[in-house]
């Protein structure tokens, strides 16, 4: 089969890749984290926010050096494949994949419910189900048209939401009561673990930034670059907005939507309504992020005779894998429509701590192989920075509630008997023995 991804256009910059990192790990998690960590920890839930900001900077330092190695479409997938071989690449690959997809679901259907708060007449079941069914068409036939359109409309929202955000956390430093955090007791080690278990669900999505580096001008240089940024910036902001939510909401514990509420506090009425506006063009430009990312990676599953080819054309006119992101797009609006993914939400848990693991071990080994291309990044302090950040990886696994953690080994195996049943079928069709 000739290799496809020669075909994709390499049109994403630094900036681009940056604006995907970004607008996976900035989406909906941060307008209502900062009621649960303070439910959890109180005035000292600052300190999980830093904490997992070190934790995600150390697993998004071998991401860096992984990604310096390749200018191929999969990210995580690609480094664990080449790493550890097909079957463990495969296993990698469909928990992103199968995140994503219910991450996407889920999100859509977070935003058409954010958007029925300024009009009432889309809380309605026909009029929900009409703009889901709008969003995914539009932002598939976006994706089609062209990488460039994806990230442009990508890096519109990203800066939409920034702004904002920014606003929020700079004004309401001159409102807090800081008195609260000299009162605020340490917390414990099990707190401190359960917190940061639940928080760093806020820090993930930097991972798409890295899977359509083959579509990326100069991804060896970039990719670094633009994975420690946006993980750089995503903390010192969560940090700040928690410190404003803690000192500013008496009872931010109990609340359901607690960066509104601070904003109403000391921004008055508007403030409250813009930091709601801001959740719908938050969740659209995660929404973005995924759609760019995700469907590259049954491309490169398709590339590698891991899935059917058709899901490895490229669009003669635009270059894009349009096979992928049609068969993500249905997928994702017949799961959002159905409500069916709301089981499988767990699943992010086992699937983000198999990626980073997988991605932090395979820095230790592609550094020991000499059929590799060379790293143009390498972390200093040899292997201390991968080894740390996979025992941080499985500690914080250790703090998954077991149901989450069964379902999923539940999800790994069935990725594995898929893995086995496209190979059979595609040696078959093959005319293979």
């Amino acid at each position: 089969m000739e290799n496809q991804e020669r075909q994709l256009l390499r049109a994403l910059g630094r900036w681009d890749l940056l604006g995907l990192a970004l607008n996976g790990i900035i989406g909906a998690g941060i307008f209502g984290l900062p009621a649960l960590a303070a439910e959890l920890m109180g005035a000292a839930s600052p300190l999980a926010f830093g904490a997992c900001g070190v934790i995600a900077g150390l697993i998004v330092a071998c991401f860096a050096e992984a990604a310096s190695r390749f200018d191929a479409t999969g990210g995580p997938y690609l480094y664990a494949r080449t790493a550890f071989g097909s079957f463990i690449g495969f296993e990698v690959g469909w928990a992103v994949w199968l995140a994503r997809v219910t991450a996407f679901s889920a999100n859509t259907v977070l935003m058409v419910s954010y958007a029925g708060y300024f009009w009432q007449p889309l809380t309605r079941e026909v009029s929900r189900a009409l703009l889901i069914t709008l969003v995914m068409g539009l932002l598939a036939a976006v994706n089609v048209r062209g990488v460039r359109h994806g990230a442009g409309t990508g890096d519109v929202l990203l800066i939409a939401k920034l702004l904002p955000l920014t606003l929020f956390a700079i004004a309401g430093l001159f409102f807090v009561d800081w008195g609260i955090f000299r009162r605020a007791p340490v917390p414990s080690l099990d707190h401190l673990g359960e917190s940061s278990l639940l928080l760093l669900y806020a820090f993930t999505g930097f991972e798409y930034g890295a899977i359509p580096a083959g579509e990326a001008a100069d991804p060896k240089r970039d990719m670094p670059r633009a994975l420690t940024t946006a993980v750089a910036v995503a903390a010192v902001l969560y940090i700040l907005i928690q410190v404003v939510t803690v000192g500013t909401l008496p009872r931010l514990s109990g609340s359901s939507t607690p960066l509104a509420e601070a904003s109403a506090r000391f921004l008055g009425f508007g403030g409250g309504a813009l930091i709601a506006a801001t959740a719908i063009l938050s969740v659209s430009g995660n929404l973005v992020a995924i759609m760019l990312a995700t469907p590259r990676l049954t491309f490169a599953f398709a590339e590698r005779g891991e899935l059917p080819g058709f899901f490895a054309r490229v669009h003669p006119r635009f270059r894009t894998p349009y096979w992928s992101i049609v068969s993500f797009a249905v997928v994702t609006w017949a799961m959002a429509l159905s409500g069916t993914f709301v089981w499988l939400v767990t699943l992010s848990v086992v699937a983000r701590s198999v990626t980073y693991i997988a991605t932090c071990l395979a820095v230790l080994v592609l550094r020991r192989r000499g059929d590799v291309p060379p790293a143009g990044y390498t972390l200093p302090g040899g292997w201390a920075i991968p080894l740390i950040a996979t025992a941080l990886s499985v500690w914080l696994l250790w703090y998954a509630p077991r149901r989450d953690l069964l379902i999923g080994l539940w999800a790994l195996l069935v990725g594995a008997l898929l893995f086995v049943g496209c190979r059979l079928w595609i040696r078959g069709s093959r005319g293979l023995p």
